[in-house]
């Protein structure tokens, strides 16, 4: 097996060579293996059947799959199809868009154009985990000594390499000794909350415990959540943010209950091209998502299923956007695109 470690810390991807390793995410939390994968199909494949997931990771893994289109492809037609199937994958995810077209801008006029493709695939990959740094220390000036805190969905180190997103302020709080409990979303239909969020955590001796989507409410009203951190796949001009199903119920419910509700993603989530939420394209996943767990069904398989993977919470009711440049107000976010 290949190393799972680097600087003595578990990362979710890196490269070697022109081959791409993942820890394989549907795997987790009961295996912990890793995928190989060798030519751009299979990364673009992989993060289309979400062995990867989290929008750092997958912007990442794009900006590899680009890479290594460029040492497949021998013309520019090809190499402009192998971007396309790549960009295809995931539709919502901006980072996605962001690396695929970072990595073909810097690399198609290149001396070297395979070299560079790798290099600045390399260079998404390190800035994640600076910034994810820097996010976290901003967001950990939020959280007070005792704090319960809510997440939603997965947006840690699996999602974003080094610190993650929204799982960065908390790393950081704990780092600092404050004393914070994480109330964890399940996050239907894929679990990533209660499979990825949960184990990351559990990795970092931080206390928490599992909750059911349907119980974020309740656990409000009972005064025991005092902020919400969630990640972002794409944040319009206007400050509206599209993330995981279920993250737009949070944020009402927030709003209804007086508690702060911050999205945390780097400047590179921002589309600026994107006027408002409405104009986010929303992935529609299959309905065997909704009906089964781990292949096991879990609903009447006579009836349909419906399965947007991602909703959008308009500006008005998130706090405040922390980025690597600072806490934004989400009206202006413009200002950063």
């Amino acid at each position: 097996m290949k190393k799972i470690t680097k600087n003595n810390e578990w990362t979710a991807i890196w490269r070697e060579g022109h081959t791409v390793f993942i820890i394989d995410q549907t795997k987790l939390p009961f295996h912990l293996e890793i995928v190989e994968l060798r030519s751009y199909i299979s990364t673009a494949n992989a993060i289309r059947d979400m062995l990867l997931r989290g929008a750092g990771t997958i912007g990442v893994a794009a900006g590899y799959a680009m890479a290594q289109a460029f040492a497949e492809c021998r013309t520019d037609n090809d190499l402009k199809k192998a971007k396309l199937y790549i960009e295809s994958s995931r539709p919502t995810a901006q980072n996605l868009f962001y690396a695929t077209n970072r990595v073909y801008e810097e690399a198609r006029n290149a001396e070297n154009s395979e070299k560079r493709a790798f290099e600045a695939a390399d260079d998404v990959l390190h800035e994640d985990e600076k910034h994810s740094r820097i996010m976290g220390e901003f967001g950990a000036e939020l959280i007070q000594d005792g704090f319960g805190i809510l997440t939603h969905c997965n947006a840690g180190k699996l999602a974003i390499q080094g610190w993650g997103s929204a799982l960065a302020p908390i790393y950081v709080a704990h780092e600092q000794g404050k004393n914070i409990f994480v109330y964890v979303d399940e996050t239907r239909p894929r679990l990533q909350g209660a499979q990825l969020t949960a184990w990351e955590l559990a990795q970092e001796g931080i206390p928490h415990a599992i909750i059911a989507d349907n119980a974020a409410g309740y656990f409000m009203q009972q005064k025991k959540i005092d902020i919400v951190f969630v990640g972002a796949d794409r944040i319009a001009c206007n400050g509206d943010v599209a993330n995981k199903i279920g993250t737009y119920e949070k944020a009402v419910l927030a709003k209804e209950n007086n508690i702060p509700f911050y999205v945390v993603a780097p400047c590179s989530t921002i589309d600026c091209a994107c006027k408002s939420g409405e104009f986010i394209p929303i992935e529609e996943r299959s309905d065997s998502e909704v009906k089964s767990i781990s292949k096991s069904l879990v609903a009447n398989p006579e009836s349909d299923a419906l399965n947007p993977a991602f909703d959008v919470t308009p500006a008005r009711y998130i706090s405040g956007i922390i980025t690597e440049k600072g806490i934004i107000k989400p009206e202006n976010i413009y200002t950063l695109a």
